[in-house]
């Protein structure tokens, strides 16, 4: 038997996580205030089952921006993590315990080895060593940066302290290491910026790395480049052609859905799903209909994560029909933000 996380049917995924996201919604009422006071607001009684998974009520992601939610006393958060505030809104705090803060890159590393196998390879970070220099409270930067670097060894990163491309670095790396297969990381703008753009004017090989990346698309959709378009260019200018783009958030951190080899799709690891919800009138959207992202994962226990609304655009296009088991789906933008404001709104005065 396969210990791929992409191994589940849909139907099998769906049933095994109903029972443990059950448990979970009860655990997290047991030990948040705050949010036994959200559902208690919503009428959803403790003990309550539910037949679907999109039945189980979810939080929208901006609470976390303007609360303090965790299921932990005080004296057991062993770190904090921050989000990356956008402009007005704050940024996301997520209490994690020792046990979180183990499961996380465990579960993290489980998912990537669909792609990476089971050696950890030389690392190209597309970033800068003084990101991580804070080890106990982290930017989503900085904690995406720390947590991708365990799968892989002689790290060099390619940009200095300045946050200029470090040329000489990365050829001497790939004087190194280039020969046999390596793991490229970084952020989607970052990567094009200071790797693409760096490899295609020094002619770098880059042919036995394997890429994963991740982050918005707005600077590149903004000079059209979009994610077909990132590979292509990519394939023809470096010849890197494993390239795997994932999605994720520091709200449910060590929880990503990882694109595919074959490209433009995204898949659920089997302690994750996601449910297309339409912005109207928040049902569960068919296969092709586009909506807001739902994110779920079995994952967060330390703070009450596991059923979030996020800001952002999506569509699923396929069940059990693609490279992996599953939904597979895209990412297709933020959401107006009136529209995200709306349904945060709905929750402010229960938790005030």
């Amino acid at each position: 038997m396969s210990d791929s996380v992409f191994g589940r049917s849909q139907v099998e995924r769906e049933s095994a996580l109903l029972t443990e996201l059950t448990e979970l919604t009860e655990h997290h009422r047991a030990h948040s205030v705050q949010y036994d006071r959200i559902l208690a607001s919503l009428g959803i009684e403790k003990g309550r089952r539910f037949d679907r998974l999109a039945d189980l009520p979810w939080l929208p992601v901006r609470m976390f921006k303007t609360h303090d939610l965790k299921s932990i006393p005080d004296d057991e958060v062993f770190k904090v993590l921050t989000s990356s505030g956008t402009t007005g809104a704050g940024a996301s705090r997520i209490y994690l315990d020792k046990e979180a803060a183990a499961v996380q890159p465990r579960m993290l590393g489980a998912t990537l080895r669909e792609v990476l196998g089971g050696k950890r390879l030389p690392m190209l970070m597309i970033d800068t060593i003084s990101i991580i220099k804070n080890r106990r409270s982290f930017s989503a930067r900085g904690a995406g940066v720390l947590g991708m670097a365990n799968f892989g060894r002689a790290h060099v990163y390619a940009l200095d302290e300045n946050d200029q491309p470090d040329v000489e670095a990365v050829k001497g790396f790939l004087e190194k290491h280039g020969g046999e297969p390596f793991l490229i990381f970084g952020f989607t703008f970052m990567v094009w910026q200071y790797l693409y753009e760096v490899a295609k004017e020094h002619k770098l090989d880059l042919s036995n790395g394997i890429l994963i990346h991740s982050g918005g698309w707005k600077k590149l959709i903004d000079i059209a480049v979009d994610n077909s378009e990132f590979r292509r260019r990519f394939a023809e200018d470096t010849g890197l052609t494993q390239i795997h783009n994932y999605y994720g958030m520091i709200e449910q951190i060590g929880t990503v859905f990882l694109e595919g080899p074959s490209g433009n799709s995204l898949y659920c690891p089997e302690f994750a799903e996601v449910i297309i919800r339409n912005p109207d009138t928040w049902e569960e959207q068919p296969v092709g209909e586009p909506g807001v992202i739902e994110v779920i994962s079995t994952l967060p226990r330390s703070y009450p994560g596991h059923v979030l609304l996020t800001e952002d655009l999506g569509v699923v296009h396929g069940i059990d029909d693609g490279d992996w088991p599953g939904k597979r789906f895209s990412v297709l933008g933020r959401l107006p933000r009136a529209e995200a404001r709306g349904c945060s709104d709905t929750f402010s005065g229960a938790v005030a």
